[in-house]
Order: C-alpha cells, then sequence, then structure tokens
C-alpha cells in the first residue's frame, strides 16, 4: 500500500487528513524498537478492550502514547522551524491543499477526501 506523505517529509495522508510523521533524525534501530514498542502496545489496546479490562486498557492506552511521544508522532513538532503543525488537519484546510489536490488529481493512486 503506497503511502502519500508531504513534499517536506512532515506528515502523511490517510483519508484528506494529515497525521504527523516519525522524526526522520531518530537512529533506524531506536525508530524500529519505538515501532515495535508501538505495535505491542496497540495489540495490548485490543486486547484489554476484548477482555473489558479498563485498568488494562488505560495502561495500554498509556503505553500507545508514550512511544508516539517518542516517535515525534505526538507533543512538540519535531522541527525547529517554527511552522505551525497541521497534525490532524483535513488536508484541505491547511497549507497543503494545493499540493494534494495535484496529487489526487485524475488516474492518481491517492482518493481525495470526500
Amino acid at each position: 500500500m503506497a503511502v502519500l506523505c508531504t513534499p517536506d517529509g512532515r506528515y502523511f495522508v490517510v483519508r484528506g487528513r494529515l497525521w504527523r510523521a516519525a522524526n526522520p533524525a531518530l537512529e533506524p534501530e531506536a525508530r524500529a524498537e519505538l515501532v515495535r514498542e508501538l505495535m505491542n502496545a496497540r495489540r495490548a489496546v485490543k486486547a484489554a478492550l476484548r477482555a473489558g479490562d479498563r485498568e488494562r486498557l488505560r495502561i495500554a492506552r498509556d503505553a500507545v502514547h508514550a512511544a508516539k511521544l517518542a516517535l515525534g508522532e505526538r507533543g512538540p513538532p519535531w522541527w525547529d522551524d517554527r511552522a505551525p503543525d497541521f497534525n490532524r488537519h483535513l488536508v484541505r484546510n491547511t497549507p497543503y491543499a494545493a499540493w494534494y489536490r495535484t496529487q489526487t488529481a485524475a488516474g492518481s493512486a491517492f482518493p481525495a477526501a470526500e
């Protein structure tokens, strides 16, 4: 599955919404370990939901949040040029709107947001 990333590498797009990408300055080994932790935490969320265990669910969600913070996907932006953070914004409402329209033009592999 192809992932559409903004030209500056700060975000990827899912269903017309920007999501902050991981910090590219992370060492590959550190990034891989954090991704493993994130996936384990997500599996723990699923298991806690299935079991109806509210305490395990809180702990698992905290672990997801911690991994995302460490990856740079949440918390303060990892870039330092003072550009605003458009994480979770609809692309059409950001400065990336014109770029996104060119990516979702007829024949593109990336569907436009509804």
